[in-house]
């Protein structure tokens, strides 16, 4: 897939630096770039690695001297990391390749589904009562529900699970492996369990009877606003009664387990291996590091930010920052690990410093 430096300038929309009629078939770090490659040297300490490459062309920062690097062209941006988001996709092979819309013959479709103006991949099934806008692309071994609703120019890959009753947003994207609208996780016993109790007693032993669980069924949707995207291997569980929401614009890592009842606000980041339990609500713009964890029933406000690992086990106040388990203000959490860390010498010198007095007396 070859594009010219000026074609490629123009969708960055910055003007060409020097020969903007060369032509470049891939991307590359500048130090493995091939003569025909856009080396991606963003900043002076990648740029000097262009020396151990071949490279005629990069892409660099606004004001670099790309003549001095011994370039024939050159694509001078702002901000090469965002401009990145638009590169890349020029070169994504398997995301331009939508072709026109068509179904593989052994993809199973339901008679009443409406899906004309789509592309089905191979051994697809498709339920009863499922529309699917014009210009979705579903990739193979793709199953989906019947009642679920796509919206238009979604990129649904292989091998993703849909169920019944799922509402889906424009241009949508869905990695391959990922689970919407599985049942939740929601268990009841005749009396209070063991784990009610312990919530209420915060630790107390538990006396509760042995009790079978009885299983809540899950009545509720899965709603997914536009432009959102879900990791592969995901889970996001449908609602009790009421829908799980996913807002607008989120973006879903890989192996992120999203909770039944659960609402996640617009423009959200939620990387690997976040859990997010039943009934949390989650604001506009928050960030949540891998591997945090959001319990039940509590609010994360808007423009929260969690590091990895960190635990929020109650309500966080819109724009903090937090880390650790449980969760804590960033400052206070990484002033609490030094304070743990210098307590061996602390306290040895403190050791030392008694030991010092007794033999005074």
């Amino acid at each position: 897939m070859a594009h010219k430096i000026k074609d490629i300038a123009a969708a960055l929309g910055v003007a060409p630096q020097g020969d903007g009629e060369l032509t470049v078939s891939g991307l590359a770090e500048p130090a493995m770039a091939a003569p025909d490659e856009l080396a991606l040297a963003s900043n002076p300490a990648y740029a000097e690695t262009l020396a151990h490459g071949a490279a005629r062309a990069a892409l660099l920062w606004d004001g670099a001297d790309w003549q001095g690097l011994g370039l024939a062209a050159a694509i001078c941006v702002g901000r090469p990391r965002y401009a990145m988001a638009a590169l890349t996709r020029l070169y994504d092979a398997a995301w331009e390749a939508a072709g026109a819309p068509s179904q593989h013959p052994t993809a199973v479709i339901a008679p009443d589904a409406a899906v004309e103006a789509v592309a089905l991949g191979p051994y697809t099934v498709i339920g009863p009562g499922v529309v699917i806008e014009a210009g979705a692309r579903i990739g193979s071994h793709v199953s989906i529900g019947a009642g679920t609703r796509i919206g238009a120019d979604a990129f649904i890959r292989d091998g993703v699970r849909i169920t019944h009753g799922v509402r889906i947003g424009a241009r949508v994207v869905i990695q391959p492996g990922a689970v919407l609208g599985g049942d939740g996780f929601s268990f009841v016993t005749p009396e209070p369990s063991s784990a009610e109790t312990v919530r209420e007693t915060l630790g107390k032993e538990s006396e509760a009877a042995q009790q079978p669980w009885a299983r809540i069924h899950s009545l509720g949707g899965v709603e997914i606003g536009d432009d959102v995207e879900i990791g592969a291997g995901s889970s996001i569980d449908r609602g009790t009664i009421r829908a799980t929401r996913i807002g607008t614009g989120t973006k879903i890592d890989s192996l992120v387990q999203v909770g039944h009842n659960a609402e996640i606000g617009q423009h959200c980041l939620l990387c690997g291996q976040v859990g997010i339990a039943g009934s949390a609500k989650i604001g506009d713009f928050v960030i949540l590091g891998g591997q945090s964890g959001v319990v039940d029933n509590i609010s994360i406000g808007d423009r929260v930010v969690t590091g990895a690992g960190t635990l929020c086990m109650s309500n966080v106040p819109a724009g903090r920052v937090m880390l650790g388990s449980p969760a804590t203000q960033m400052t206070a959490s990484i002033e609490s690990y030094k304070a743990l860390r210098r307590l061996p010498r602390d306290l040895a010198a403190l050791k030392k410093a008694v030991s010092k007095l007794r033999g005074s007396d």
